[in-house]
């Protein structure tokens, strides 16, 4: 059971496990994250990039030669407001999937594929809003846009990370480390690979439309620390990763009908996934050969130690080069975003260990 998010009634991404209301939420700002390392999903990021900034009938952010920026652009202005906050960001990529994730990537292909059907039918009617709404779900992160994301970031003077495989995993693992203090993302899965600190919102800001409805809710950041979390609930990591495979995850389906709660109230009763098939009379539900290297990939994930963090001044000819030669950008507007990166200064300056 994996979860929709919507901003401002666009569909953002189908995020990992659904953990609903069982954590404790903490409001949070900009502000509170100063001087602090924060370890960004940077899969998570640029596919809400590429999700949010569209023109009006859905389509992408282009240049002149029809090459989508919607990235670049959402990767600019969010590390400014970054930088400017006196936030020291690092963004993590994803590397190989884990063979167990071939079906859900599968199965995200073909929702893409019909989406991209549907929005052109929707513009063919003239039907501007479902067009929008349907074009959002077709975003794609292709290589090219990768390599393009960590270019820029390069010269912006901005550290990225490659992950060998979930960023997710290697960003929870900095934090554990102690070389960020939290992990920035949308997606819940940071807390199932054991991120003590976990960021949603950080810089979404103002109103979401909820799904289907003419309802909105206001959108704060917010913090979730997982030790409190799982003290309050009465459970350890491990439960807490079988609650997700009862649910499904990016690697299994789950049993149908099992949510949040009732994975809890089940593994809190009986302790563990072979238990509680046993007594939901669902031996077959989730293979057990796969069940211990699904607990791995979250317990035992494949991370790396080979990462300098380094922060710098952007190159402002090669930013301007990058985004207004060759991408078309406005160069006032992109100037007026390198001006808030003369924090860095005061950003390079800090120390790379937290006084927490």
């Amino acid at each position: 059971m994996r979860k929709t998010l919507f901003y401002k009634g666009i569909q953002l991404a189908i995020m990992g496990v659904d953990l609903g209301d069982l954590f404790k939420k903490e409001r949070c700002s900009l502000k509170d994250f100063a001087n602090r390392v924060i370890a960004i999903d940077a899969y998570n990021a640029i596919h809400q990039f590429l999700s949010i900034i569209r023109q009006r009938d859905g389509t992408p952010l282009k240049d002149a030669q029809g090459r989508v920026t919607s990235h670049l652009s959402g990767l600019l202005y969010r590390t400014a407001n970054f930088v400017e906050a006196k936030i020291k960001p690092v963004y993590v990529f994803d590397g190989v999937p884990h063979p167990l994730k071939a079906k859900t990537i599968a199965e995200r292909r073909e929702r893409k594929e019909l989406a991209e059907h549907e929005w052109k039918e929707a513009l063919e009617k003239g039907d501007i809003e479902t067009a929008r709404k349907k074009a959002q779900q077709t975003s794609k992160i292709t290589d090219e846009i990768i390599e393009q994301s960590k270019t820029l970031l390069s010269v912006l003077g901005i550290p990225y990370v490659q992950a060998p495989s979930e960023g997710e995993a290697q960003a929870s693992y900095m934090v554990k480390k102690g070389d960020a203090y939290a992990v920035a993302s949308q997606d819940s899965d940071s807390l199932l690979f054991g991120a003590p600190i976990l960021v949603r919102n950080l810089a979404i800001s103002g109103r979401r439309k909820l799904p289907n409805k003419q309802a909105y809710v206001k959108i704060e950041p917010e913090l979730i620390r997982l030790e409190p979390n799982l003290k309050a609930l009465g459970i350890v990591q491990r439960q807490l990763v079988d609650m997700a495979i009862l649910i499904g995850t990016d690697f299994n389906k789950g049993i149908k009908g099992i949510g949040p709660k009732k994975s809890y109230e089940i593994i809190k009763r009986v302790g563990n996934v072979e238990n509680a098939l046993e007594v939901l009379n669902k031996k077959d539900a989730i293979d057990l050969n796969d069940l211990q290297t699904i607990r791995n990939i979250f317990l035992k994930p494949a991370v790396s130690d080979s990462y300098e963090l380094k922060w710098s001044k952007p190159n402002e000819e090669k930013v301007l080069q990058i985004l207004c030669d060759e991408h078309q950008f406005t160069e006032s507007r992109v100037k007026s975003a390198l001006e808030k990166f003369n924090a860095m200064d005061e950003v390079i300056k800090q120390k790379s260990l937290f006084d927490f």
